[in-house]
């Protein structure tokens, strides 16, 4: 990679923290001004979460696809596992955790802990974890060069992501039970 290249994601990782930090300390401020009365705030900032955690969830396994026709060590390999990491390291994985922790809290704040329609959405939000789970350890098999995976695979692993959200959304609109 040239240095001028690593210069350059040195400093967008560098603006992406910044703003994550930034996002970090308003959340923790909402929190001890008085959550109860900005819940309306809490859910906003739970469903930008949650919109960057499905932007990444489901572009992640696109990478995927055409890594997969990379040559391993070329320049577009490389170029990929960059791609992937960062997605993951500076989008995903902090986009999941505050989708969580803020869900969690809304769940609690609002009542919803015993409803039927919280447990289903739950279960999807776990299923739609343990997919991340899966794609971060792709990431890893394809930055060792070790991924044994076809593009059809990853074409198909694209829609799982997509069909999780499906169901956690009609559960949270429509609370069918």
């Amino acid at each position: 990679m040239s240095e001028i290249s690593a210069q350059s994601g040195r400093k967008a990782a560098r603006r992406a923290v910044i703003a994550l930090v930034i996002l970090g300390l308003c959340t923790a401020a909402v929190f001890w001004m008085n959550p109860a009365d900005l819940y309306l705030w809490i859910k906003a900032v739970h469903v930008i979460a949650i919109i960057a955690w499905m932007a990444g969830m489901l572009y992640l396994p696109r990478l995927f696809i055409y890594h997969c026709d990379a040559e391993p060590g070329s320049q577009q390999s490389e170029t990929f596992k960059v791609m992937e990491r960062r997605l993951l390291r500076v989008i995903m994985n902090p986009a999941m955790t505050i989708g969580w922790a803020l869900g969690l809290w809304l769940a609690w704040s609002g009542g919803f802990l015993s409803d039927g329609w919280f447990h289903a959405k739950l279960v999807a939000v776990i299923a739609l974890s343990a997919v991340h789970g899966w794609f971060a350890r792709a990431v890893r098999l394809f930055a060792e060069d070790r991924n044994d995976k076809t593009p059809r695979y990853w074409r198909m692993m694209n829609e799982v992501p997509t069909l999780l959200m499906i169901a956690v959304v009609i559960f949270v609109i429509v609370k069918p039970f």
